[in-house]
C-alpha cells in the first residue's frame, strides 16, 4: 500500500475513534446534564421576570474568569458578557453584561430581558450589522462544587442598537463544547475546537464549522489536507483575505486509568478558503512555519487582532508537572505575529518620552565630557527575567516569572519634541505593567490593548483578578493602569471549611450580587478586630499605599496561617502576598 493510502487508512480510523469516544463521553454525560438542566431552568425562570431594559452606572464587576470581552464595533464602549468565579469551594456562575466606557473609565450594567443562561468559557464575536451585533455560541455551566458540566451548543445574538437579546435556532450547529474558538469573516461565523467534559470522561475537537451571517444557516466543513490535532484554547485569527490562522492551544489524554497527560501545543496551520463566491466553498488545511522568535510553550493565553496586519498573543502560563506538585510560570509579555511576512517578534516598550529624552542627553553628556572621542555605546540590554516565588500558608512554594521586555532604543529626535516634554514636565514613575497571569481577557478598539482579568495560582489557591491595563499598539510605550486590583474582593475557602453547613445549590451557583454581598459580611466577621482595607486614591504613589496598608496584608496573612503560626513566617507570607498583587514589597518598620 503507498503512503497516500496508509494516511487515508490512519485518517479514517482516527475518525472512527473519535466518534467512539464522542458517543461515550455523551452517554455519560447525558443523565448529569439532565440534572443540571433543572437548575438552569430555575435561573433562567428568575432572568424571565426581567421585563424591561434596565442601564445602570455601577462599580467594577466582581473578580471572574473565562467572560467574553468585546470592542463594541461602533462606540468607544467594551462588553464583557457571563464568566465563572471559583473561591476554593463553590463555583458562581453569570449571565450579567457590564459596558465599559472608554472616554469616561467608568462601567455600567445592562439588564436585558431573556439573556442567555449563565455560562463561561463561551466564544463571542462581534460584527457592525444593524448598529452592532455581539453573537455568543457555546460555553459551560458548571454545578456548585464544579464536579458536573453542562456543554451549551446554543447561539444567541444581541442587538446592540435596540439592547435585545434573540437565540437563534438553528439545525446542524457543532455539539455543545467550551474552550472553543470563534471568530468572525466575511460575513460568517467560524468555529473551531474546543473539548466536551464529564465527571469521568473528556474529549476535544478540531472540528470545523462555519454560520452564514445572511441565511442563518450551519455548514460543517470537510477541508482538505492534514490539520491540527484536537484542542482547545487555541489562537485563531482571520486574515484579510477571508482565511483563517490556528496557533497552540492544549489538549489532554488519558494515558491509564485516573492519570491524564496535558500537552501544550506550538504548532501553527492556515485555514484557506478556495472557491469563494460559488454555491460552495472549499477549504484546506496547510501548515505554516513562521520565522523569528516565537512564543515560549503555555496555554492560558490570551489573543487580539492588532494593526498593521498583526495580530497578538497575550500572557499565559506554562505548568512543570512534578510527582507530587504543579508548577507555574506565568507570563505578562506579548508577541505580536505578523500576517504577511508569516514571523513573530515580542513586543519592545519604548518607555515614555520624558525617559527617552533623558537617555538622548545622557549620551550627549557622556560625549561631550569624552572630549570629543569616538563613545562605544554599551550593547543593547535583553529582556530581564523576575523569578519570584510566593510562599503559601501551608510552605507550597509557587514561582512565578516575569519577563520584563527591554526598552527599545531611541536615538532619533527633534526639538519639538523635547520642548513638548519639558511642558509635561514631571519625573517618570516606576514601570507599571500587568503581573503575570493566565487566561486574561483582552480587546483592541483604536489600536488600544485592553487587559482584564485573569489568574495565578499561589500553592493551591488561586487569585482571580479584575484589574484593567490598557497600551497603545502603535506607540508601544507604557502599560496604563485604569483599574487596579482590589485585595478585598479576594476570597479563599479551604476545603477544611467545607464540613460547616453548606449553602443550597442554588445559590452557589447562581452568582451575582446578592451572594457576594453575602460571603463580605461573613468574612467580616470572622476578621472583626483587623484594621479595613482602605481604598486607593486616585494618583496615590504605590510606596506609601502599601505601607499604609502593611496591617492589612499582616492581618490576613494571620488569619489564613492561625494563631499559632511563628511571627516571621507571617512576615514573609505578608511580603509575599502584597509583592503578588503591587510589584512592590511591603514596608516595615
Amino acid at each position: 500500500m503507498g503512503k497516500k493510502g496508509k494516511r487515508d487508512k490512519k485518517g479514517k480510523g482516527a475518525e472512527k475513534t473519535l466518534a467512539k469516544m464522542e458517543k461515550k463521553v455523551s452517554r455519560r454525560a447525558k443523565k448529569e446534564e439532565e440534572d443540571l438542566e433543572a437548575l438552569i431552568a430555575e435561573f433562567q425562570s428568575l432572568d424571565a421576570k426581567k421585563t424591561q431594559v434596565i442601564e445602570s452606572s455601577c462599580p467594577p464587576p466582581s473578580p471572574r474568569l473565562n467572560c467574553s470581552f468585546c470592542a463594541h464595533p461602533e462606540r468607544d464602549e467594551l462588553i464583557l458578557f457571563g464568566g465563572e468565579y471559583f473561591n476554593g469551594q463553590k463555583t458562581y456562575l453569570y449571565n450579567e453584561l457590564y459596558i465599559y466606557n472608554i472616554r469616561k473609565n467608568s462601567w455600567a450594567k445592562l439588564d436585558i430581558p431573556n439573556p442567555p443562561p449563565r455560562r463561561c468559557a463561551h466564544q463571542a464575536a462581534v460584527v457592525p450589522t444593524a448598529g452592532g451585533q455581539l453573537w455568543i455560541f457555546g460555553g459551560e455551566f458548571a454545578s456548585p462544587n464544579g464536579e458536573q458540566f453542562y456543554h451549551y451548543k446554543d447561539l444567541w445574538v444581541l442587538h446592540l442598537a435596540t439592547k435585545t437579546w434573540e437565540q437563534i435556532k438553528a439545525p446542524g450547529g457543532p455539539s455543545g463544547r467550551s474552550g472553543h474558538r470563534m471568530v468572525a469573516c466575511k460575513r460568517q461565523l467560524v468555529i473551531f475546537g474546543g473539548f466536551h467534559e464529564s465527571a469521568r470522561d473528556f474529549i476535544y475537537y478540531n472540528d470545523v464549522y462555519t454560520f452564514n451571517l445572511d441565511s442563518f444557516t450551519w455548514s460543517k466543513l470537510a477541508p482538505a489536507g492534514m490539520g491540527p490535532a484536537p484542542r482547545s484554547g487555541c489562537q485563531m485569527i482571520p486574515t484579510p483575505e477571508g482565511n483563517i490562522i490556528i496557533y497552540g492551544g492544549y489538549s489532554k489524554q488519558r494515558i491509564k486509568k485516573d492519570v491524564d497527560k496535558g500537552t501544550l501545543h506550538t504548532d501553527m496551520f492556515l485555514l484557506k478558503a478556495e472557491g469563494t463566491g460559488k454555491e460552495e466553498d472549499r477549504w484546506s488545511w496547510s501548515r505554516l512555519s513562521p520565522s523569528g522568535v516565537k512564543p515560549s510553550p503555555r496555554s492560558g493565553f490570551a489573543v487580539a487582532a492588532a494593526p498593521n496586519n498583526r495580530c497578538l498573543l497575550f500572557g499565559g502560563v506554562q505548568d512543570e508537572e512534578e510527582e507530587e506538585s504543579i508548577e507555574g510560570d506565568f507570563f505578562n509579555d506579548i508577541y505580536f505575529y505578523d500576517i504577511g511576512k508569516n514571523r513573530w517578534f515580542p513586543a519592545q516598550l519604548k518607555g515614555p518620552r520624558s525617559e527617552r529624552r533623558k537617555r538622548r542627553r545622557g549620551r550627549q553628556a557622556e560625549a561631550e565630557a569624552a572630549g570629543g572621542e569616538e563613545l562605544q555605546l554599551p550593547p543593547p540590554q535583553g529582556p530581564l527575567e523576575i523569578v519570584k516565588e510566593v510562599v503559601a500558608e501551608d510552605g507550597t512554594v509557587m514561582t512565578i516569572k516575569q519577563v520584563i521586555p527591554a526598552a527599545a532604543e531611541d536615538r532619533s529626535g527633534s526639538e519639538e519634541e523635547e520642548e513638548e516634554e519639558e511642558e509635561e514636565g514631571g519625573a517618570p514613575g516606576q514601570p507599571v505593567e500587568p503581573c503575570p497571569r493566565s487566561s486574561a481577557m483582552v480587546a483592541v478598539k483604536h489600536g488600544v490593548l485592553y487587559v482584564y482579568g485573569g489568574m495565578f495560582e499561589v500553592g493551591d489557591r488561586q487569585v482571580t483578578l479584575s484589574d484593567l491595563h490598557s497600551i497603545d499598539l502603535h506607540r508601544m510605550e507604557q502599560w496604563k493602569v485604569l483599574l487596579e486590583m482590589d485585595p478585598k474582593t479576594q476570597e479563599w475557602l479551604e476545603e477544611s471549611e467545607s464540613d460547616e453547613e453548606e449553602d443550597d445549590d442554588v445559590e452557589g451557583a447562581e452568582g451575582g450580587e446578592e451572594e457576594e454581598e453575602e460571603s463580605s459580611e461573613e468574612e467580616s466577621e470572622d476578621e472583626e478586630g483587623e484594621q479595613q482595607h482602605p481604598a486607593v486614591q486616585p494618583g496615590e504613589a504605590q510606596a506609601q499605599y502599601l505601607a499604609r496598608t502593611e496591617q492589612y496584608w499582616l492581618g490576613l496573612a494571620r488569619s489564613h496561617m492561625g494563631p499559632e503560626a511563628k511571627d516571621k513566617k507571617v512576615l514573609k507570607v505578608a511580603h509575599a502576598m502584597a509583592k503578588t498583587f503591587y510589584e512592590d514589597p511591603i514596608h516595615t518598620s
